[in-house]
C-alpha cells in the first residue's frame, strides 16, 4: 500500500529537482499520461478548469522545461519549497490520493527573497513498474494574485 513515508520522500525528491535547478528531472515525476495545473483557491472552488499553467502528458512538461531553458525570456531566480506531511485521503496498493501543503520563496539573482506562493498539492499517485508517479497534480495557491515572474513550477 502507498503511505504517507512514501508521499513524503516523494515530495522532497519531486521539491529537490525544482530547487537545485534540475528541471529536466522534473518531468520523470509524472506518468506519461498526466495532469499538471497551477491554479488558485476561488477558480478550484468555482470549478474553473483553466490553469495558470496547464499540462496534460509529460511531453508537455518536458516542451515546458525546453522552453524555459532556450526560449522563455525572465530574471534569474530559484524556489525553496516547504512542504507540510500529505494528508493521505485514499490509499491502495496502485494508487493513492493525497493533499500537501506547501510555502514556496522565491530567491531573486539579487538574493533578495520573498514568499513566493503558499496553497496545496492535491495530488492523485499511480505506481507503475514499481515506481511511484503523478498521475495528477494540481497546485492550488492561496492567493488569487499571480506574480507575472512565475517561470518555474510549483
Amino acid at each position: 500500500m502507498i503511505d504517507v513515508l512514501q508521499l513524503c520522500a516523494f515530495n522532497a525528491a519531486y521539491a529537490r529537482a525544482i530547487d537545485s535547478d534540475a528541471l529536466e528531472t522534473w518531468p520523470s515525476f509524472f506518468a506519461e499520461d498526466c495532469h499538471y495545473r497551477i491554479t488558485n483557491v476561488e477558480n478550484e472552488r468555482e470549478g474553473l478548469p483553466a490553469g495558470i499553467v496547464y499540462a496534460d502528458s509529460r511531453a508537455m512538461l518536458e516542451d515546458r522545461v525546453a522552453s524555459l531553458r532556450q526560449a522563455n525570456i525572465y530574471e534569474r531566480q530559484g524556489y525553496r519549497h516547504l512542504l507540510g506531511v500529505p494528508l493521505v485521503e485514499s490509499a491502495q496498493e496502485q494508487e493513492a490520493v493525497a493533499r500537501t501543503p506547501f510555502l514556496v520563496a522565491r530567491i531573486m539573482h539579487t538574493g533578495e527573497t520573498t514568499l513566493f506562493a503558499s496553497g496545496e498539492y492535491r495530488d492523485r499517485f499511480v505506481r507503475s513498474a514499481g515506481k511511484l508517479l503523478l498521475a495528477e497534480r494540481v497546485a492550488v495557491c492561496d492567493s488569487t494574485v499571480t506574480d507575472t515572474l512565475l517561470a518555474l513550477p510549483l
